[in-house]
């Protein structure tokens, strides 16, 4: 089985990176540039669109999974279609940019999809308790689907960060899946789509040549949802996982949000007023922003979320420990305020 997943992972990600730099050389015949505005945080037009390359080598990838035997229908089901759904509408927003409402509508349509595709929502562990969801699973899941979804695209601001976090979660998900023996088939997924993602990054690095674009970031999301949703049918303590690996993402989106909304301020404006945004034009530096939650990844939340995995009754608990630490560094570097209050 491992040389068989390190093969299609390998050619995985190959096959992203040949795709990406097909896209940087025709970006402009393809009307693929990212020309920048106000709110945007580069200076120059870049190719976009990359993500085109992480969805086709990502699908292809998983589907040669499926045809040996490694990756089971339903979730085959559950991370082909709705994921195609996701980048279709993303695709098309980046060509045209279309109203939320189309977005979050094909979002919701690909998030019961893999609902139903892998039988609702799991149960939940609550320290030594289980919960078991049942019909309201659905809510609770199809919106938190959505959120993710959605929080990638607004992490998605500045060279190599989305791109990186994808790959840091997909490939700890894999380890920690071994050593926890969750199942194969969950880690072989999380191992080829970190690849089609790399190869990706290899042109996302900061400073980046290519942008992957709503079409990308979205489906991103989607794929690292569906991923912690399919090894919460196996282990009660992989929702709490999962949230701890993408403790970054999540605290910084959600204390911008709250922040925003508190001050009165539209959410659904176009701003730069998330924290790694802050920091990159404090340190004037993407690269530097990027290392640093490379590092808080690495030294803080892969060792709780590798002790969450060993001991699931601590899960919720250690949740807590890895998300408040994260959300004050987003609240001290000025997450959702106003660029002009920058004094």
């Amino acid at each position: 089985m491992s040389g068989i997943v390190a093969g299609v992972g390998l050619l995985t990600g190959v096959v992203s990176a040949i795709l990406t730099a097909l896209l940087c050389k025709y970006a402009e015949r393809l009307h693929f540039l990212d020309r920048p505005n106000p709110r945007s945080s580069h200076t120059r037009p870049t190719p976009r669109g990359g993500g085109v390359a992480i969805v086709v080598s990502a699908t292809t990838g998983l589907v040669a999974l499926a045809c040996v035997g490694l990756l089971s229908a339903r979730l085959t089901m559950s991370l082909v279609g709705g994921g195609l759904i996701v980048a279709a509408v993303g695709l098309a927003d980046d060509r045209r940019s279309l109203p939320a409402g189309v977005r979050l509508s094909a979002h919701a349509v690909a998030a019961l999809w893999a609902l139903y595709c892998l039988g609702g929502a799991p149960a939940l562990q609550m320290g030594n308790q289980i919960v078991e969801l049942g019909w309201v699973g659905y809510g609770l899941g199809g919106l938190a689907i959505v959120w993710v979804i959605n929080l990638f695209n607004f992490m998605d601001g500045i060279d190599g960060i989305a791109a990186s976090e994808a790959v840091f979660v997909s490939a700890a998900a894999a380890f920690l899946g071994l050593v926890t023996l969750v199942g194969t088939a969950v880690v072989a997924g999380n191992i080829v789509f970190a690849a089609a993602c790399l190869g990706f990054l290899a042109w996302n690095w900061p400073p980046a040549r290519i942008f992957m674009g709503d079409t990308g970031s979205g489906y991103l999301g989607f794929m690292i949802a569906v991923f912690a949703l399919a090894a919460s049918h196996q282990s009660t303590a992989a929702p709490w996982v999962w949230l701890i690996l993408g403790a970054v993402f999540l605290a910084d989106s959600t204390v911008t949000l709250t922040t925003r909304l508190a001050r009165g301020q539209r959410i659904t404006e176009a701003h730069r007023s998330h924290a790694y945004q802050w920091l990159a034009r404090r340190w004037q530096s993407h690269l530097s922003v990027v290392i640093t939650v490379w590092a808080i990844n690495i030294a803080w939340l892969l060792p709780l979320a590798y002790i969450a995995a060993r001991v699931p009754r601590l899960a919720s608990w250690l949740t807590l420990l890895a998300l408040l630490p994260v959300a004050a560094m987003a609240l001290a570097a000025r997450a959702g305020r106003a660029e002009a209050t920058d004094t």
